[in-house]
């Protein structure tokens, strides 16, 4: 297929991106992007996040996590949704139902490296999740038992 003009290796800037590994640790981070993919079987959908590192070295490299949201494997999807929400509880959100919801968000990630292995090369990945503000989470609300309003009763109200 024809590009519609000429390209010249010798006019075209050559890449200043870092491709090593970034080492093991702690570091401050935007997620950039997520969005819900299907698993590559067809039979579920995860999570992709993009975390562009901020500090407090590693300045503009990125990193990506799923997260199986839906799986075959009960276990897959246990640890995505225990993931999502030690993501979500760093960020500060007690709920998400749109993926738009973590854009912009800022945390600290920790960072991995899984060996190579088999046909894979070895790379990052994100094994921790923390508020970048130290600040606490929001903690979940106790559940009032059904046909309970939540609310006192007056002190002059017949028990």
């Amino acid at each position: 297929m024809k590009l519609g003009e000429t390209f010249s290796a010798a006019e075209l800037q050559p890449s200043t991106q870092s491709y090593e590994l970034l080492a093991q640790g702690w570091y401050t981070a935007i997620i950039t992007d997520a969005e819900v993919k299907e698993t590559k079987a067809g039979d579920g959908t995860y999570i992709k996040c993009r975390y562009d590192i901020t500090g407090p070295s590693g300045q503009g490299r990125v990193v990506f996590s799923n997260f199986n949201i839906k799986n075959k494997s009960v276990k897959a999807e246990e640890i995505g949704r225990q993931q999502l929400g030690e993501m979500m509880r760093a960020l500060g959100l007690a709920s998400v139902s749109d993926t738009d919801e973590l854009i912009n968000g800022h945390l600290t990630i920790k960072v991995d490296v899984r060996p190579a292995s088999g046909q894979y090369v070895a790379q990052n990945e994100v094994k921790g999740w923390r508020s970048s503000t130290g600040s606490l989470p929001p903690q979940p609300k106790p559940e009032t038992p059904a046909g309970v309003s939540g609310k006192a009763s007056p002190p002059w109200a017949k028990k």
